[in-house]
């Protein structure tokens, strides 16, 4: 609920947050615990605060296919609580086609699918995730610029980019916020959004993450317009 406030407080209208399961579930905690309180809060910020909402359940790609498994199966009694489900945690080493079998049951499922690809993971891991995974949208994503035939397809396929600059320059994918390249894709015509990954950990929630792109490379309003608005279409959940 405090991130919720913390949104409300930033004029941030809608929400789709991750939630890694795996993260609770192997220190002892029941998995239900964790999915009704985050749920809880989720439709308090709909009631109280007008914040629009849709969670997705992440599994954590340096664990086993199997547990992976395990998890969205522990899910499913909870189906009605989340509409998606993604692919986070440590990229290098990591592809998502170990998790293609997973996916695949859960869009049997009726689950729409994202994944973490191309942030330190190669342009390869964003072709994965669209040809295997089939995801409706790639968090980061930044790396597909070493790849012109895949700018091509995100640009022609308009595949959404959820793109974290504070945790880019946190993880050194970027040295430096002036390095970014956030605002080349978007003259590029991808449609990219500007997000927070983990904000409490990389030093900022959505509005720290547009300040450091007005400062460290310029935006102009034009441009913060139109990373607004491509973030509204690029939502998943209605």
């Amino acid at each position: 609920m405090a991130y919720l406030q913390k949104c409300k407080a930033q004029g941030v209208v809608h929400v789709e947050p991750f939630y890694d399961p795996q993260t609770h579930t192997e220190r002892g905690i029941p998995f239900e615990v964790a999915i009704q309180g985050i749920s809880a809060a989720l439709h308090d910020g709909r009631e109280q605060l007008g914040i629009s909402s849709g969670l997705i359940l992440s599994f954590l790609r340096h664990l086993s296919e199997d547990e992976a498994f395990r998890t969205l199966e522990q899910a499913m009694p909870f189906r009605d609580q989340f509409f998606a489900v993604g692919l986070d945690s440590s990229e290098q080493g990591h592809p998502p086609s170990k998790f293609e079998r997973v996916f695949a049951k859960a869009r049997a499922e009726g689950l729409l699918a994202v994944a973490h690809a191309g942030e330190e993971g190669p342009p390869e891991y964003i072709w994965q995730a669209l040809d295997l995974l089939k995801v409706n949208r790639i968090d980061h994503g930044v790396r597909a610029a070493e790849d012109p035939r895949l700018l091509d397809r995100l640009a022609d396929e308009q595949i959404p980019l959820t793109v974290c600059l504070l945790s880019n320059t946190k993880l050194k994918v970027f040295p430096d916020m002036s390095q970014h390249n956030i605002l080349e894709l978007l003259e590029r015509g991808l449609k990219v959004t500007v997000n927070s990954d983990d904000p409490s950990y990389f030093g900022g929630y959505v509005l720290e993450n547009f300040l450091a792109l007005r400062d460290g490379l310029g935006m102009t309003e034009q441009q913060a317009g139109q990373l607004a608005q491509n973030s509204m279409d690029a939502r998943l959940a209605f």
